[in-house]
C-alpha cells in the first residue's frame, strides 16, 4: 500500500545534492540495491544531512507511506541497585548507598496499576543487575503482571539482564530465557547493546557483556520465539566505522533470525556520568544517526525516534528523515532523566498523536508487535 501511495516521491521532491559521493549510494537507494559498509560511511561523512534526510525519507514513505506508529506504554524500573559501573550510566547504585532502590514485588504491581488504564496495550520492565534477586523474583513479577494485567504485553530485560541472570543462577542462556517466556513475557527491549567495538566498550562499559555476547542472547531468543529491539549507543568516544560496524552486526543477525521489531538510536546523555565532559549530541547528528540506520538497516521494518531522548521536536524532525515510529506514552522513565533528560516523564495519547499530526503524518496506534489499535470507549480491539 505504502509503495501505491508514494510511487512520485522523487518526482515531488528531487533529489540534489553537491556531495558527489552520495550520487552512487542514490542510484542504490533507487534500485533497491544494499548499501555496503563504505556507502554507511559516506553517509555519516557527508555534511549534506538534508541530501542523507532525503534518502532516508524515500525509503521510509516506500515502507510506511505516511503513517507514524506509537503505543500506550507504562515504564517499570525496578531496581537501581547495579554491580556493574558503567562509565555511561548515571542510573545504576551500589546496594546501600544513598539513592539505591528496589521495589518488592508488591511494589512492582502496585507502579504498574498506578499509571495503568485501559488504553495501557505494554509494560516495559528493564532495571539494574541487582546481585541478590533470585530469577523466581523476575519469573514471579510477569507471572503476576499477567494475571493483574492479562491483556497487557510484557516486554522485558536487555541482553545484559538475561545473561546477568543466567550467571547468578548457574543457568543457560535459552535456560533463563524459556523459564521467562513460560512465567509471561512476551519480548524484549533492545538496551544495552551500546557500542558492539571492543575498543569503545573497554572504555565505557567494560563491566557489561561484549558485543558478540549481547548478539547470541538475542540470537538465542529469536530462536524461542521472543522478539526484540535493537539499539545503539551513539555520541560518546565512537567514531564512524563503530557505528557502520555496529548497525552491519545488528542487519547481519536480522538476516539470520529476522527477531528484531525496531531499531532505535540511543543519544548519549553524559550529565552525572564520569564522562560528563563530553558534549551533548547535535540535533544535526541525532537526524543523521535516524537517517542512515533508515537506510543501512534495510532488513529493519522499523526505526523509533525516541522521543524522550530526541526531544519531542526533534523527533517530529525525524519523522521526515526515516523514523516512523516515535515510541509510546511511558509515564515514567527514570533511566535517561538520571543522566539529564529535560523531557517530560510521560505524554499522553493526544499528546503524541498531535506531535505527528503537527508533523505532516497519520498517527497510528499499535501494539508492541505492530499490530493496529482501535478505540471505542474503554474497548481496545487489537487487529493480528
Amino acid at each position: 500500500m505504502a509503495e501505491a501511495m508514494y510511487p512520485a516521491a522523487a518526482a515531488r521532491h528531487p533529489f540534489h545534492t553537491d556531495d558527489a559521493k552520495l550520487r552512487p549510494i542514490y542510484d542504490k537507494v533507487m534500485a533497491g540495491v544494499r548499501l555496503d559498509t563504505d556507502d554507511g560511511l559516506a553517509l555519516y561523512r557527508s555534511p549534506d544531512v538534508l541530501s542523507v534526510g532525503w534518502l532516508a525519507n524515500y525509503v521510509r514513505e516506500r515502507m510506511h507511506g505516511n503513517v507514524t506508529y506509537f503505543n500506550v506504554n507504562r515504564h517499570i524500573n525496578h531496581t537501581n541497585v547495579c554491580v556493574a559501573a558503567c562509565r555511561l550510566c548515571a542510573f545504576g547504585r551500589k546496594k546501600g548507598t544513598d539513592g539505591a532502590y528496589t521495589m518488592d514485588l508488591e511494589e512492582v504491581f502496585r507502579s504498574a496499576a498506578s499509571g495503568y488504564s485501559e488504553a495501557v496495550t505494554e509494560f516495559h520492565i528493564v532495571g539494574g543487575l541487582h546481585p541478590d534477586l533470585p530469577l523466581q523474583y523476575f519469573t514471579d513479577m510477569l507471572s503476576g503482571l499477567k494475571q493483574r494485567f492479562p491483556q497487557v504485553h510484557l516486554k522485558g530485560f536487555t541482553m545484559v539482564e538475561i545473561s546477568f541472570f543466567a550467571k547468578l543462577n548457574k543457568l543457560t542462556i535459552v535456560e533463563v530465557l524459556q523459564k521467562l517466556k513460560d512465567a509471561g513475557l512476551d519480548s524484549m527491549p533492545g538496551g544495552g547493546a551500546e557500542i558492539f567495538s571492543e575498543r569503545v566498550r573497554a572504555i565505557i562499559c567494560d563491566h557489561k557483556i561484549d558485543g558478540n555476547e549481547w548478539l547470541d542472547v538475542a540470537r538465542e531468543a529469536h530462536k524461542l520465539g521472543i522478539r526484540s529491539n535493537a539499539t545503539m549507543l551513539y555520541g560518546h568516544i565512537e567514531d564512524d566505522e563503530d557505528r557502520v560496524d555496529h548497525l552491519m552486526k545488528l542487519r547481519a543477525l536480522q538476516d539470520e533470525t529476522k527477531g528484531f521489531q525496531t531499531f532505535i538510536g540511543l543519544s548519549f546523555h553524559p550529565d552525572h556520568t564520569v564522562l560528563q565532559h563530553l558534549p551533548w549530541t547535535t540535533g544535526m547528528l541525532d537526524l543523521k544517526q535516524i537517517a542512515v540506520a533508515r537506510l543501512v538497516l534495510d532488513n529493519f521494518a522499523h526505526i523509533k525516534a525516541y522521543w524522550q531522548m530526541l526531544t519531542p521536536k526533534i523527533a517530529q524532525i525525524a519523522l521526515r528523515f526515516g523514523a516512523d515510529d516515535i515510541d509510546g506514552t511511558v509515564v515514567e522513565e527514570k533511566i535517561y532523566h538520571d543522566a539529564g533528560a529535560t523531557t517530560p516523564q510521560g505524554m499522553t495519547r493526544q499528546e503524541l498523536c498531535r506531535l505527528i499530526e503537527s508533523a505532516g503524518r497519520v498517527p497510528v496506534e499499535r501494539d508492541t508487535l505492530y499490530h493496529p489499535v482501535t478505540r471505542d470507549g474503554n474497548t481496545v480491539t487489537v487487529s493480528t
